[in-house]
């Protein structure tokens, strides 16, 4: 048997990666709109109805249209947009986060694609509240930096101007203003009270990501140093598949104690790293923005969808 897949929007950024990705794969048709129908909304309806799964790779507005076209309820809809991450009638695509987000995929027909900021944020955040370690009102400050692939093909065009401004070769950071896109998801998919203070910034590579969250041991409910920390996320994430919390420090790991943000790049990994005393600990989520943070994480969410091995294509 083969699943029919159709990708609305396959010509951007995270619609072309999911397309490399399934296109070797022996088990799906991947269903494509005629060039000159992609924004014909009746071919866009009848094609997202025809198949087993649709990607929705599309700017906010477009996806909630694209949402009230679905008429099969037997379609999966994985959106990679911000449109529906904190929607309680859609599942949030974050699998490891526990055994009630996995379910939700498996069985809710609607699923949230995670933001690729987020994803790392959640990683560290969410199990520190869940477990009752962090409170849910702590002042939550974070740090990331990303590769240039994440601001779409407009970004994308300019870091490969060879004309391009001085400052294109610094790191550049963003979002001043402190309303990123991300920020609801990070708080409300965490289960904080308080919106996190976000300082994301861009830099000269491609695909890749790190995402810092410095704590002060004493503000926890639960004063732990920073192997406890390490420890207790290690067996949060124990047997998952593509989220491994790296050795305490980076010790034997990291080459002279530099933590890398391209590291992971195209992959579907996510890596956690605990560094720091008793009194502060830096944890640091390292993976792709086009990988973990985007395509693959959608075709991860698809394959559970499916009820394939997750790792499929992976």
């Amino acid at each position: 048997m083969k699943y029919k897949v159709f990708i609305d929007g396959k010509e951007g950024t995270t619609g072309l990666k999911i397309f490399d990705r399934l296109a070797g794969r022996s088990d799906l048709e991947i269903l494509l709109i005629d060039e000159d129908k992609r924004k014909d909304v009746e071919e866009r309806k009848k094609l997202i109805n025809a198949a087993d799964v649709a990607f929705f790779c599309l700017p906010d507005a477009a996806a909630i249209e694209a949402a009230s076209l679905v008429e099969s309820d037997k379609v999966k809809i994985i959106d990679a947009s911000t449109a529906h991450r904190t929607n309680p009638g859609w599942a949030y695509g974050f699998p490891e986060l526990s055994k009630e987000f996995r379910q939700k995929i498996e069985t809710n027909q609607f699923i949230a694609n995670p933001g690729c900021y987020a994803t790392g944020f959640i990683s560290l955040v969410h199990p520190m509240v869940k477990l009752g370690i962090m409170p849910a009102d702590y002042p939550v400050v974070c740090h990331a930096i990303s590769g240039y692939s994440g601001g779409g093909k407009k970004m994308i065009s300019a870091y490969a101007d060879e004309n391009r401004p001085n400052e294109y070769n610094s790191v550049r950071q963003y979002g001043l203003t402190q309303s990123h896109k991300h920020q609801k998801e990070m708080k409300i998919i965490s289960g904080l009270t308080d919106t996190p203070i976000f300082n994301p910034a861009v830099s000269d590579f491609f695909n890749g990501m790190t995402v810092n969250v410095p704590v002060y041991t004493k503000l926890l409910n639960k004063k732990l140093t920073a192997e406890q920390i390490h420890e207790q996320l290690a067996e949060y994430y124990a047997g998952q598949n593509f989220v491994k919390v790296m050795p305490f420090g980076g010790e034997g790991v990291l080459d002279g104690g530099f933590l890398p943000s391209n590291q992971l790049a195209d992959t579907n990994m996510l890596h956690i790293y605990v560094c720091g005393n008793e009194d502060r600990v830096l944890m640091a989520a390292c993976l792709d923005n086009l990988g973990k943070g985007a395509s693959g994480a959608a075709v991860q969410n698809m394959n559970i969808a499916l009820g394939l091995d997750e790792t499929t294509g992976l």
